[in-house]
């Protein structure tokens, strides 16, 4: 019982990249019940209770026997931020379960911090927080007394076996071959001639003249080899051409994450802001990382920059897929500008803007998603300055009386960072959960320190703060949007 992966879920294998969800509760957690409800959510989605293997030239999802399912793990903590770091850095086992469920309870009990980690080859932040929330959604029936059979979002278990969800390499329209080849010539001359600039690192590390300077987006772009036992791992240095990595267990290097957070009223004032200037947020945020970014380059004038945006699939697909669906189906929009630090954030936004609404009402994003199988080949189609990733407004967790939500968060984590490249866009995870914008900065350590990205998200938040407080702005002619190249 197996099922191959399609090109999209492909790109995340050799990367081990995951997403961690985590709720911060107060109050009485039936363990009992807390169980059921992952074995619930595993039984409805099998991708949740499979492993990836080898499958001829690809790979392929394969369902778990029952003894090797996941299953909730329980522990008790005193520090919840350590245990949360514990758990950030924990990878899922190569060749083993892709989905895992903690709760680490305080020795009162009353205190408590789930994790649910999932890897990306089988969900996006959509679907993610759709199962997080089913999850919720199935304890509170069973603590309520009202258990409630959970809806397999692809047909769940059935006679035969594993209903799964379909790939969404498979959902696009048909495709005129000859334009997407067009599409990819367009896009590789761009970068040819416009080649991006990526941040510094300030940790001194082994970097190497050769070190790959597209495998370390984040976006997806790490390539695999199989093992003996034909589970994916990651390349080795001589496969792709860099130094042994310096972080994880075979260094000092681990993963942390620098937060920034706006309340309700905050987050209701950027929104206001971006209707101003009739932008999304998400324009916004991604134009004041841009400037954020400039700050930590060399020279005053203009710096070919990049921003890459993931761009939700599920909404413009025919049927539209629902959230439940854990696959991942997202592709990305890469824009590059000329930004000086005297760029102006507000018509930095304007363009980031136009561009990403065009790229999706010319039906670019259908193009992208085709040419993925090229981006192992060529990384430089997914290279940023900065990548912005961005849920949007989502609902959080619906718990039962007796237990409170503190928080819930939403970090993108993987296994391969490359120090050696000595360079590589930022990472910025932004979604609101109750009406309060966040946005998690994840790094190595082995790469950014703690105190240059303390620094890059207290200038990011300097920024968002300063279009949340100021004025209706004046309207600004086209003429004065600053060039976007590539």
């Amino acid at each position: 019982m197996h099922r191959a992966l399609c090109p999209v879920e492909t790109l995340y294998v050799g990367q081990r990249s995951r997403a961690v969800l985590s709720c911060s509760l107060r109050g009485r957690v039936d363990v009992g019940a807390l169980s059921a409800a992952f074995d619930a959510l595993t039984r409805a989605h099998p991708t949740l209770r499979s492993r990836i293997a080898r499958d001829g030239d690809g790979y392929a999802l394969h369902l778990l026997d029952e003894d090797e399912r996941p299953r909730l793990s329980t522990r008790t903590g005193s520090d919840e931020a350590a245990e949360y770091a514990a758990e950030l850095n924990r990878p899922l086992p190569v060749g083993g379960p892709l989905s895992r469920a903690v709760l680490i309870s305080g020795p009162d009990g009353k205190s408590h911090l789930f994790v649910l980690v999932i890897d990306h080859t089988v969900t996006d932040g959509h679907s993610s927080i759709a199962a997080l929330n089913a999850l919720w959604d199935q304890y509170r029936a069973l603590v309520e007394g009202e258990p409630v059979p959970m809806a397999p979002a692809a047909g769940g278990d059935g006679d035969g076996g594993p209903h799964w969800p379909e790939p969404v390499s498979r959902l696009l329209p048909p495709a005129d071959g000859a334009a997407t080849a067009a599409y990819l010539d367009r896009r590789v001359e761009a970068l040819r001639r416009h080649p991006v600039d990526l941040v510094p690192y300030d940790v001194p590390g082994p970097a190497t003249p050769d070190a790959p300077t597209g495998t370390e987006t984040g976006a997806g772009t790490g390539g695999t080899a199989p093992q003996a036992d034909g589970a994916p791992r990651a390349q080795t240095a001589t496969e792709t051409g860099a130094a042994p990595r310096a972080d994880g267990p075979e260094g000092a290097g681990r993963i942390e994450v620098r937060r920034l957070t706006l309340d309700t009223d905050l987050t209701a004032r950027l929104r206001s802001a971006a209707r101003a200037h009739g932008v999304s947020v998400h324009a916004l945020i991604g134009a004041t990382l841009l400037a954020t970014a400039r700050r930590r380059l060399d020279g005053d004038g203009p710096r070919t920059l990049g921003v890459l945006s993931p761009v939700d699939l599920r909404s413009r697909l025919s049927p539209a897929l629902p959230a439940a669906l854990l696959v991942p189906a997202v592709t990305t929009h890469l824009q590059t500008l000329d930004v000086s630090r005297a760029s102006d954030p507000a018509e930095l936004a304007r363009t980031v803007h136009t561009r990403l609404t065009r790229f999706v009402a010319d039906g670019d994003h259908l193009h992208e998603t085709r040419i993925t199988p090229e981006i192992p080949r060529d990384p430089a189609l997914q290279r940023a300055t900065v990548i912005a990733t961005n849920m949007g407004v989502v609902p959080g967790p619906r718990l039962p009386g007796g237990l409170r939500m503190v928080d819930v968060r939403l970090v993108p984590a993987r296994e391969q960072y490359f120090p050696q490249a000595g360079r590589s866009p930022v990472m910025a995870c932004v979604v609101s959960f109750g009406g309060r914008l966040a946005i998690e900065f994840p790094h190595s350590t082995a790469c950014f320190s703690p105190s240059f990205m303390r620094a890059f998200r207290d200038d990011v938040r300097a920024g968002l703060l300063r279009f949340a407080h100021a004025g209706r702005p004046e309207h600004v002619p086209a003429a004065h949007v600053p060039a976007a190249v590539g």
